[in-house]
């Protein structure tokens, strides 16, 4: 499997992203170790916002959904593209804190 291929993949659930993570660990290429870890931050953004957003509001909750969808629409659009497209604002964060994957 090419590395644009484990990238896309990397972006179909979290499963997707087990299987795209386990081969790239016998192969390692940089553009699939990327979205790997921007797919892994994504999600932990996600989650953590939501959980702490629907204790203050249901629609602060729903608004958050929205902006994930967004994020997470333009990553795999930059792994279908071939390029290496940061997530807005954090995406920077997430390239070093699982700098192992």
């Amino acid at each position: 499997m090419n590395s644009k291929a484990k990238a896309i993949l990397a972006h179909i659930t979290i499963i997707g992203w087990v299987i795209a993570l386990i081969l790239n660990m016998n192969n390692r290429e940089e553009f699939a170790s990327y979205y790997i870890r921007q797919y892994l931050g994504i999600m932990i953004a996600a989650l953590l916002g939501n959980l702490v957003l629907t204790m203050i509001s249901g629609t602060l909750a729903m608004v958050w959904g929205v902006i994930v969808l967004v994020v997470w629409l333009m990553s795999l659009i930059g792994a279908i593209s071939g390029k290496q497209n940061e997530t807005p604002v954090i995406g920077h964060f997430f390239q070093g804190w699982f700098k192992g994957l």
